[in-house]
């Protein structure tokens, strides 16, 4: 008689608190570079460039030439460091360059194992206050867009959209009156089945796949050069220690 076999059990996922200590918290007034204002972008290059080899050069060039500033998100207070990072690592793969966040009481967190490294590429601006955000935003030409369940638009129509901020509200209260009267339009997710409403996180994958789809790059190109310094400092073990010899010298 054959050996019976023991069942295979699923593993079940991990839940990602607040208070792990491998979760970080990100954020910042704007788009940062970590040698901050005492280097010029292009004496990073001409020091960094020849430590990194032309395939990586040339993979962080292909990245940023297919970044957008025509996208980006605006998330009101999220929780869970797990569906911040997931919105992360979204932002990312659909090139997505900026994303911005309005804390309440907590700061902006997320799982650097769900991230992937994603939070090392795309930019985490952190606003103080909401109706300063959407204000902000607003003044920079962008529509914001919040998700309804009835929503006027489909997540097609957002590639029509020549600038919009996607706005995701926090996962237990959504969103807050000082942005949500900023919003300009609303769009749904179809559904068929049972359920009315998906994680944030995956709601924000889907309408950034939408809404990114064949939209060419369109950082600018000081920007982009910022980028690829940053992208080359962030490619070698010791950027840091390269620069402050280079200035000792």
């Amino acid at each position: 008689m054959p050996a019976q076999r023991e069942p295979v059990r699923a593993t079940p996922p991990r839940v990602v608190r607040r208070d792990f200590p491998e979760v970080i918290e990100l954020g910042g007034p704007g788009i940062e570079m970590p040698w901050g204002d005492d280097w010029q972008t292009e004496e990073v290059i001409a020091l960094l460039e020849p430590m990194v080899q032309p395939a990586r050069q040339e993979r962080i060039n292909r990245v940023l030439d297919a970044r957008l500033s025509s996208v980006t998100i605006l998330l009101d207070a999220p929780h869970d460091p797990h569906n911040g990072a997931a919105i992360l690592r979204s932002a990312d793969a659909f090139g997505v360059q900026c994303v911005h966040v309005v804390p309440r009481e907590e700061s902006f967190q997320a799982s650097p194992n769900i991230a992937k490294g994603t939070e090392r590429w795309v930019d985490v601006i952190r606003h103080t206050k909401p109706e300063s955000a959407a204000e902000g935003l607003k003044a920079e030409g962008y529509q914001l867009v919040a998700t309804h369940p009835e929503g006027r638009l489909r997540p097609a129509d957002l590639r029509d959209l020549p600038k919009f901020a996607l706005i995701m509200g926090n996962e237990h209260d959504g969103i807050r009156p000082e942005i949500e009267k900023h919003v300009d339009q609303t769009v749904q997710i179809p559904m068929v089945g049972f359920v009315e409403s998906l994680n944030v996180s995956v709601s924000a994958a889907i309408l950034l796949h939408a809404g990114t789809l064949n939209r060419p790059g369109d950082l600018p190109d000081s920007l982009k050069r910022r980028l690829y310094a940053r992208g080359l400092y962030r490619s070698i073990n010791r950027g840091k220690e390269v620069l402050e010899g280079a200035r000792a010298r």
